[in-house]
């Protein structure tokens, strides 16, 4: 099962001063599809360490995957027993963006977010 790429996404007070903050420690925003301060989100990147801000998304810190293919994972998962919490509304299309949501067994949040096809 290939979960794609990884970034744990912080739940920030202020996405500007969080932004200076992770620059400071040489990270820099996506160019291509890497959100904005007006968005209230952005994922940075240092070398292959990526993180994601978001301000007023997440209730708390969380895992992130970013998969080529969530809707397998999504079956597969499912068909496993797991508990899903949240799931898309598009999950069962056939292409496009869509996502699902679970806790590991402590609680921590994991986000599977498929963006394109």
């Amino acid at each position: 099962m290939d979960l794609g790429t990884f970034y744990v996404a912080l739940t920030v007070e202020d996405i500007k001063v969080s932004k200076a903050f992770y620059e400071g420690l040489g990270f820099k925003k996506l160019e291509k599809n890497g959100g904005s301060v007006e968005e209230k989100w952005m994922v940075m990147e240092n070398g292959s360490n990526k993180i994601g801000l978001f301000q007023g998304m997440f209730p708390q810190n969380t895992l992130t995957y970013n998969p080529t293919d969530a809707r397998s994972i999504y079956q597969k998962l499912k068909a496993g027993g797991y508990e899903l919490t949240h799931v898309s509304k598009n999950i069962d299309a056939d292409s496009g963006p869509c996502y699902f949501a679970m806790t590991d067994p402590d609680g921590n949040p994991i986000l599977i977010d498929q963006h394109n096809d």
